[in-house]
C-alpha cells in the first residue's frame, strides 16, 4: 500500500515530464530507485538516489538528497550538479516508508 501510494505521489510531482513505472525504496540503505518513462525518451530512464537523509523541521518532514545518479549521462551530470543538498517536503505517511 505505501509503495503504491509513494509511486502515486511521485507521479503527481513529475506528471509534466512523464510517469513512474517502478519505484523501489530501500530504507535500510537509505536508497531509492525510480524507473521512469519520460516524454521524448524512447527507453525508460533509471534514477537512483544513492543516499538520502530525513529531517524534521517546523513540524514537517523533508528528504535531503546526498547522492544521486542516472542511466542517462547528461541527466547524471545534472544530478551531480544540482541534487546534493536539495530538500523536498514529504507527507508523513511517505516519510514512514523512507
Amino acid at each position: 500500500m505505501t509503495s503504491r501510494a509513494a509511486q502515486a505521489f511521485v507521479n503527481s510531482r513529475i506528471a509534466r515530464y512523464g510517469r513512474v513505472d517502478r519505484l523501489k525504496i530501500d530504507s535500510t540503505n537509505r536508497a531509492i530507485e525510480v524507473v521512469c518513462s519520460l516524454e521524448g525518451e524512447v527507453d525508460p530512464v533509471t534514477v537512483r538516489v544513492d543516499r538520502y537523509e530525513l529531517h524534521d523541521e517546523g513540524g514537517k518532514r523533508f528528504i535531503e538528497i546526498k547522492k544521486a545518479s542516472c542511466s542517462r549521462p547528461w541527466l547524471h551530470r545534472a544530478l551531480e550538479d544540482f541534487a546534493p543538498g536539495r530538500r523536498f517536503e514529504v507527507p508523513g505517511w511517505a516519510a514512514a516508508a523512507l
